[in-house]
């Protein structure tokens, strides 16, 4: 209900308002009587909507007020006075929207609320009502659901546009929707009303920018679909995405044409269901609402069926023959009524005799139709059918709009047996018959076929490219999806405008200019713009208007609006009243509204019979131009006399005066500055906002300017850029460089016009809604960079240009192309008072850049509007300073380019042409002798240019001639100069440096040194990237990144060079590149490889490059790296000066491969020197030995793939000196070895079963051994001869392990900073270890989380000076495990490397049981090395084997100290290191332990299968454990089960599960915890046995140990127990743990003794 009295609280006290004022005023009447009212309200007013008699406003805070005739409630409010929709308080309104006869409004959420008129569904199926429901009196709830998702979903409504009997909302994903009646919902349905909101599916993927309603009509702004290729792209696509100059800046010269060559279809088929019977809805009376008989919006149909008579008489006339009403406004319901159409009945064959006669006809017609300042009577409608329609009439009956046709083609007219051919008849109210409708759509085809034009319109219009045709086609499938918009700087916001949404980029939050416009609805006043009077029932796109940069549309009653980027009013439709703003025809097409010159027009408005604008004048402050009806209608005039009547023609009669193009509202300078307007049937409303402080001025006077540049550059691309273009692309005179820098300059241009137009159409947008924007966010201050780089990016092209004496030629091709407009083209540089010729053309193209300061000066005056410590502030002035700073960086780079080219004048000829870029400035130069070489000789001439980019050194040069024998080019990028101190000979020296060479330069005074220093100190900066300033002298670059080309002698020569410098030298981070193929990439210092760096060096023998990844020094390789050889072979390993030395592993070749090998060791000067091992993995063998040269020389042990093992001396790479030979079955040959496996002098042999041969012996081993001795069979029982056993004793040739892997833990120790193990800084040490843990996290990026995380804490140096004690011990700990689980630590490394070397030796053809003994004594020493290192970085560790005391005890526990036994605890290299080797070592390790105990675990493993298979009390019995250690009851899943004699498995369970782990721990400590843990177990499972506390003896605890043992089954127990004897601390031998141990060892022993039987 209505809220007159009930205010909120805070307008009871009005305030002054300075934003959101309100004027209001009638379209009718002469300007100068128009006095606009003034609406006073407590809140500024944010927006406003019409409808034909009332109208909506939006205040602040989310307020809707309503006015005017509220039909809906039976009211009639004024505007002084509007009342407040009750019901809307708390929605938070942010749009609102008025239609015909109903209302919307948005709210904050997105939800939709409507009410008035719903006749024709055009509020839609309510939340609160029903669809009988003829109005809706208060504002309802309407849901929009999208049900093509699965769960159906709201949509979120972002605007609203209404016409008399339809609805229009756009969602936030740019999707239309639609609901009410009528073909200008666009829906594909025969249904109507229709209920509930449906998407126009014709515009689905598509982005729709903008929506408007015209009273049966509808348009939508939609942005245009990137092109499918190249070929159908529009220019004005071309020009905005920047593509190739000579499509860049083309133009359409002729004017827009209508495509007639293809048939545009209706949409859906009408079908008996729809025209069978009027809509249900039109039964209902409708007098209660208006009493007396007039009904708001009645329709013919609605009349007919109340009235049932008609006044108008029937006649039976010839085909074509116009008729007309007797008198339509004299009539009772002010309607022409019902009748039948006899020109389409009866005379459906019927045609004009005479061809001529027709011609004739129309010709009068038309001339008839263009006297627009006649007068004619109040029921005169003699007017062509292109103005006639019927607003009222019953959406779902289709007129004979569709009847109407026309086709556009290059032939005369010809007759036509076309009924109504383009003249008017009354309109029948009855529908439509489908016969009516087939013969009139085979009449079309039958015109289309027969070329013959049926339409009044334009017949020499011609049909546009395909590519517009494909755009326009309705059905057309549609590419991308619509993307919900984002809030940008150009976006309104929620409280904003209805009328113009702005689109927006995703790129850069910029409006995009590349639009359409589509139409759809009735079209019999040539409303929709296609042409033509047919109505269309899906939306089409205007194809005149694709291109244009159309960036608002709005709908009158009857016509349509369409406002363009750059200022000009597009209009088409009714012209009844002027209300289009021009005379031209046809008004089936979009035409320019006449405006006067200088106004350029940023919003539009459109009502009944008008239009408004708001425009730009001769000031700042905006102007309003009206063009329409002037003088109040006889129509209104009897509608005021007969409040019961309304009119219900179908247009507006004929205005007795109006105006042919807008004219000025005089009385709009004296309201203040207009933001927007609005209209509506027959009102106009204009919201103004008061400049405080200056600051809406500074905002009108941005825009303005903005939309006046944008309009200034059309003009100079559309008049200059665009003809000169397309001449020079068909023939060419500027020259070759000249003409690609011309087309660069146009492309730069139209970029640049471009981003000024969508900057201008975003302040458009900004100005109708400043109340609700934040001034930070202008495109300005958020688009800073891309504003400077396009200014930049353009005034290089413009220098450039100008540099190479473009202009000249330029001129004189504008001359010869432009000679017509050289009047035009002198308006445009008016402002500019150049003296002429090429002059004009030069400050033309300058004048863009005037922009710069208008910006900077504009940003000052709105930062003055704020205070000096406020965000705004800030930002405003910083953008002022960018923008001041560019402006005058930009004129001192235009001063740049007039002086170059003075200084090419002055000094042209051909040996100077070859310095001449278009990017190169000149400097400075020493033509006058102010500068020369250093010890130059007395004759000789020297001449130094320096640019902006180089300094170039001539010799043998005369500057006046421009002659000059040699001279050097020295880049900027790589030149270094530093002032010479003044010495006695009182030279003012300047020295130069550059990669290559240095020379000293001497200035002739002090000035000319300073000059020549201060400006080569700023051309480097400058071409460095910094501001050109220039730094201090000799400091300024001398670390810098650039690139060069060596020219000189040496390793460089030819290469090319990127990346960091110092002083003329090659230092940092760089790439360098030789012409051969080789590359370099890494770390450089002092112009030398130093660091990490990957090189590639190609092989042309072998076609392949050598590849090194690795450290350098010097120039050389020198660390470790991994060096891939073009060959195959790859090493990884240590280098020192170029060469293999140290630790390294090569392998060579690969398995497929006849000479696949690897060896790994110790490398000497680039050969195999020291310990070694060597898989052959062709011939199956392994050496594991010492090198000298290449060549294996020294103790070793070779073991092959048949089981053969060797052991003794090598001498020149092959087996020399005494050996032990061990065959796979144990046949033993000790003697002298002479070759490889040949025996030759004394020696003993012993077979497996203890025969010995003794003597001397010759042959190969392989081949047959001649044997010259004596052979011994021992006696039984004779024990063995301890010389005998000496002799064949395994181990007694093989390298000590304390002398294997030495150059593995001397590169631990290297990494350390440490000369030799041990000796070193220890700080220096840990320094080390935190670079190096550093510099690998950076340049690693691809780690994981974990691995960032364990690299952080290594950074972090820990205490290591302090004493250990056991609180710090686990400390030392957890950083060693730390630091092995990463080989980027030094000590992860070792791991690592370690682990990599003992499986080289012990995997594969190592796999050889008489290798154990090595390969334990191996892993101790690894201990031993390792604890070295360990305790060079923990100073405070013991020796290995010490002791840790506890920490000094508190004061108050020193009276215990005496009697307290004092605790400590060992500290051994095994306890503390083996857990970080031995899981790593652990699988070749136990293999070989295994290997060592097959023939024992065979045993062993047979006696548990077999004894396993008795019951527990049977096994139980069998190894003699007592009965009272017997358990009586198991649990089963908790249940207690009582053991039988039968059970099995069931005693001591949880003991045997434990001692079953021992299989998955690998060192002997947690070996050792397992066997602790059984007997843990076995005794709490004891305890409830036996009552009290006891103790075992080992008679009881053997056999129980023992059942244990067995029942556990554990595979290889052997193994087992010699890795634990082997490898476990010396230290628990003899404690608790030791005697656990011998507990188990005993049972393993015992059961390998079992008897089989």
């Amino acid at each position: 209900m209505e809220c007159r009295e009930e205010r909120p609280a805070d307008e009871q006290a009005p305030t002054p308002l300075e934003r959101g004022l309100l004027h209001i005023w009638q379209s009718v009447g002469s300007c100068a009587q128009v006095c606009p009212e003034r609406v006073f309200l407590s809140r500024p007013v944010l927006q406003t909507a019409l409808g034909e008699h009332h109208g909506l406003l939006l205040t602040q805070g989310g307020l809707v007020y309503s006015f005017g005739e509220l039909l809906w409630r039976d009211l009639s409010v004024p505007v002084s006075d509007p009342v407040l929709e009750a019901s809307l308080l708390g929605r938070m309104v942010v749009r609102v929207a008025a239609g015909g006869f109903h209302c919307g409004a948005l709210s904050e959420q997105g939800n939709v609320y409507v009410w008035g008129e719903n006749t024709a569904g055009q509020c839609g199926l309510t939340e609160r009502g029903i669809a009988a429901n003829i109005t809706v009196s208060e504002p309802c709830p309407l849901t929009v659901v999208d049900s093509d998702v699965v769960p159906p979903a709201a949509v979120r409504v972002v605007n609203l546009a209404f016409g008399r009997e339809h609805s229009l909302a756009l969602s936030a994903q740019n999707e239309l929707w639609a609901w009410g009646s009528g073909c200008q919902l666009g829906l594909v349905t025969n249904t109507f009303p229709v209920w509930r909101p449906q998407k126009v599916e014709h515009l689905s993927g598509r982005h729709v920018i903008q929506v408007a309603c015209g009273a049966y009509h509808s348009l939508a702004l939609v942005r245009s679909l990137p092109p499918q290729n190249y070929n159908t792209q529009k220019p004005s696509e071309k020009r905005e995405r920047g593509q190739s100059p000579h499509y860049t800046v083309t133009e359409k010269e002729e004017p827009f044409v209508v495509d007639g060559g293809h048939y545009c279809p209706l949409g859906v088929e009408l079908t008996e269901v729809m025209t069978s019977e009027t809509s249900p809805r039109r039964r209902g009376p409708r007098r209660r609402l208006q009493p007396g008989g007039r009904s708001a919006g009645s329709s013919p149909a609605s009349v007919a069926s109340e009235d049932g008579k008609s006044n108008t008489k029937q006649k039976n006339l010839p085909a074509g023959t116009k008729l007309e009403p007797d008198d339509p406004l004299t009539q009772t319901d002010g309607s022409p009524k019902s009748q039948p159409l006899p020109g389409c009945r009866s005379n459906k064959k019927s045609a004009f005799p005479d061809e001529m006669e027709l011609q004739s006809l129309l010709q009068k017609l038309s001339c008839h139709s263009l006297e627009m300042h006649h007068t004619s009577g109040p029921g005169d409608t003699d007017s062509l059918s292109s103005y006639t329609s019927d607003d009222s009439c019953v959406s779902s009956t289709p007129s004979t709009d569709l009847l109407t046709s026309s086709y556009k083609e290059d032939f005369p007219i010809k007759s036509q047996s076309n009924n109504n051919s383009g003249l008017a008849v009354p309109y029948s109210s009855s529908p439509v018959c489908l016969e009516d409708v087939r013969l009139c759509l085979e009449a079309e085809e039958q015109a289309l076929k027969g070329k013959k034009s049926s339409s009044l319109t334009n017949i020499n219009q011609r049909g546009n490219t395909a590519a517009n045709r494909r755009r326009s086609l309705p059905g057309t499938p549609t590419r991308g999806s619509p993307r919900r918009r984002r809030p940008c700087a150009c976006k309104p916001s929620s409280a904003g405008r209805t009328q113009a949404a702005a689109p927006e980029e995703a790129d850069d939050g910029l409006p995009s200019l590349d639009t359409e416009v589509w139409s759809w609805g009735r079209g019999s006043e040539g409303q929709l713009g296609h042409g033509d009077q047919l109505a269309r029932l899906q939306p089409l796109c205007i194809k005149p208007l694709t291109g244009e940069e159309v960036i608002q549309v709005a709908a009158g009653s009857h016509h349509s609006l369409a406002l363009t980027a750059h200022c000009q009013v597009y209009s088409w439709g009714s012209n009844m009243c002027g209300q289009l703003g021009h005379v031209n025809s046809p008004v089936t097409v979009p035409q320019q509204t006449k405006l006067s010159d200088g106004l350029r027009v940023w919003d539009v408005s459109a009502g009944q019979s008008h239009s408004l604008l708001l425009a730009d004048g001769d000031c700042v402050q905006p102007v309003l131009l009206y063009c329409g009806q002037r003088q109040e209608p006889m129509s209104a005039q009897s509608e005021r006399s007969n409040p019961n009547q309304r009119s219900c023609q179908r247009s507006p009669n004929r205005a007795e005066s109006y105006t042919v193009r807008p004219t000025l509202l005089p009385f709009c300078m004296e309201m203040g500055y207009a933001s927007s307007v609005c209209s509506g049937g027959q009102n106009c409303t204009v919201l103004v906002d008061q400049n405080v402080m200056g600051f809406i001025s500074a905002i009108h006077e941005m825009a303005s300017r903005e939309r006046q540049f944008y309009c200034w550059l059309n003009s100079v691309r559309k008049l200059l850029l665009t003809p000169l273009r397309n001449r020079e692309s068909s023939c060419p005179s500027l020259g070759e460089p000249c003409t690609h820098l011309f087309f660069s300059l146009c492309e730069s241009f139209v970029r640049l016009s471009t981003l000024i137009g969508r900057h201008s159409t975003s302040l458009t947008y900004f100005q109708h809604d400043v109340q609700g924007r934040d001034v930070t966010s202008l495109p300005l201050l958020m688009q800073t960079e891309h504003f400077l780089d396009s200014y930049k990016e353009y005034c290089s092209s413009v220098g450039n240009f100008q540099v190479m004496g473009g202009f000249q030629s330029l001129r004189k091709l504008s001359l010869e192309c432009l000679d017509s407009q050289q009047t035009v083209l002198a308006q445009l540089c008016v402002s500019d008072q150049s003296v002429g010729g090429d002059a004009d053309l030069v400050s033309l193209l300058y004048r863009p850049l005037q922009q710069l300061h208008q910006y900077s000066r504009v940003l000052l005056k709105l930062a003055a509007c704020y205070d000096v410590l406020t965000a705004e502030y800030q930002s405003l002035h910083q953008g002022f300073s960018q923008y001041e700073s560019l402006s005058l960086s930009l004129l001192r780079r235009k001063k740049e380019a007039e002086t170059t080219l003075l200084f090419w004048k002055t000094h042209s000829g051909k040996t100077t042409e070859v310095l001449r870029l278009p990017q190169r400035r000149v400097v400075c130069e020493s033509s006058n002798r102010s500068l020369t070489l250093q010890n130059a000789g007395r004759f000789s001439n020297h001449w130094f240019m320096l640019f902006n980019d180089v300094l170039v050194h001539t010799q043998g040069a005369i500057p006046s001639q421009s002659l000059f024998s040699t001279h050097h080019v020295y880049p900027l990028t790589c030149l270094w100069v530093k002032p010479v101190t003044e010495d006695s000979s009182s030279l003012y020296a300047i020295k130069i440096t550059c990669p290559e060479e240095s020379f000293t330069v001497v200035a002739s005074t002090p000035q000319e040194k300073n000059k020549w220093l201060r400006s080569i100190n700023q051309a480097v900066d400058q071409v460095l990237g910094g501001g050109g300033q220039g730094s201090s002298p000799g400091v300024m670059g001398m670390s810098r990144t650039a690139s060069y080309t060596f020219t000189g002698e040496g390793r460089f020569k030819d290469a090319k060079y990127t990346g960091g410098w110092l002083a003329g030298r090659v230092h940092g981070r760089g790439t360098m590149k030789w012409p051969d193929g080789q590359m370099y990439s890494g770390n450089f210092k002092n112009g030398l490889e130093d660091g990490y760096g990957e090189c590639i060096i190609p092989n042309k023998t072998l076609n392949k490059p050598d590849i090194y990844q690795g450290h350098w020094r010097e120039g050389k390789i020198h660390g470790f790296g991994k060096y891939k050889y073009a060959s195959g072979e790859v090493y990884e390993g240590c280098f020192s000066d170029g060469q293999r030395h140290g630790y390294g592993m090569l392998s060579s070749g690969k398995m497929a491969k006849k000479s696949s090998s690897v060896f790994i060791g110790h490398w000497v000067h680039d050969k195999k020197t020291g310990y070694g091992v060597y898989d052959d993995i062709t011939r199956g063998e392994k050496y594991m030995g010492v090198w000298l040269d290449e060549q294996r020389h020294g103790s070793a042990v070779v073991v092959t793939q048949h089981g053969v093992y060797y052991e003794g001396t090598f001498r020149d790479n092959k087996m020399s000196g005494p050996g032990l030979l061990v065959s796979d079955d144990d046949t033993a040959l000790h003697g002298e070895f002479s070759d490889d496996w040949t025996v030759n002098g004394k020696g003993v042999l012993s077979l497996a079963n203890g025969d010995c041969l003794e003597g001397q012996f010759s042959g190969e081993w392989t081949a047959g051994l001649k044997v010259v001795g004596t052979y011994t069979k021992p006696v039984v029982d004779e024990p063995e001869s301890k010389d005998r056993s000496s002799v064949l004793r395994l181990g007694q040739y093989v390298v000590p392990a304390g002398q294997r892997w030495v150059c593995v833990f001397d590169e631990c120790w290297s990494r350390l900073g440490c000369d030799a193990p041990g000796r070193g800084e220890r700080a220096a040490a840990w320094e080390n270890i935190a670079v190096t843990i550093t510099t690998a996290r950076r340049h690693s990026p691809d780690l994981s989380k974990s691995q960032t995380k364990v690299l952080e804490c290594l950074e972090f140096i820990p205490q290591h000076g302090e004493p250990v004690t056991t609180a710090n011990y686990d400390n030392i700990r957890r950083y060693l495990i730390k630091a092995c689980e990463t080989p980027l630590h030094p000590l992860g490394w070792l791991v690592e490397t370690l682990v990599t070397v003992y499986r080289m030796t012990y995997v594969g053809v190592g796999s050889n049981c008489r290798l154990l003994r090595q390969a334990v004594q191996e892993v101790q020493a690894y201990l031993t090395h390792f604890y070295c290192i360990v305790r060079f970085l923990f100073p405070g560790l013991p020796d290995d084997g010490g002791i840790i005391p506890d920490p000094p005890a508190s004061p108050a526990g020193r009276h215990n100290s005496d009697t307290a036994e004092q605790a400590v605890m060992v500290v051994s290299c095994s306890s503390l290191l083996l857990p970080l080797l031995l899981p790593r070592l652990y699988p070749p390790l136990f293999t070989l332990y295994c290997l060592q105990e097959e023939r024992e675990e065979a045993q062993y493993w047979e006696r548990i299968l077999r004894i396993n298979k008795q019951p527990d009390q049977s096994l139980l019995n069998f190894l003699g454990v007592q009965e009272k250690f017997w358990p009586v009851w198991m649990s089963i899943l908790g249940e207690r089960k009582q053991i039988v004699s039968t059970s099995k498995d069931a005693c001591f369970v949880s003991a045997v599960e434990t001692l079953q782990q021992i299989s998955t721990t690998f060192t002997p400590s947690d070996k050792l915890l397992v066997i602790q843990k059984t007997f843990e177990e076995l005794t709490q499972e004891v305890k409830p046995l036996l009552h009290g506390d006891f103790l075992w003896c080992m008679d009881d605890l053997l056999p129980l140990f023992l059942y244990v043992v067995f029942r556990a089954r554990i595979r290889n127990l052997g193994a087992e127990v010699n890795l634990i004897e082997d490898l476990m601390d010396p230290n628990v031998q003899h404690g608790e743990l030791g005697m656990m141990f011998t507990t188990l060892k005993a049972c393993y022993i015992q059961i390998q003794r079992e008897p089989t039987t």
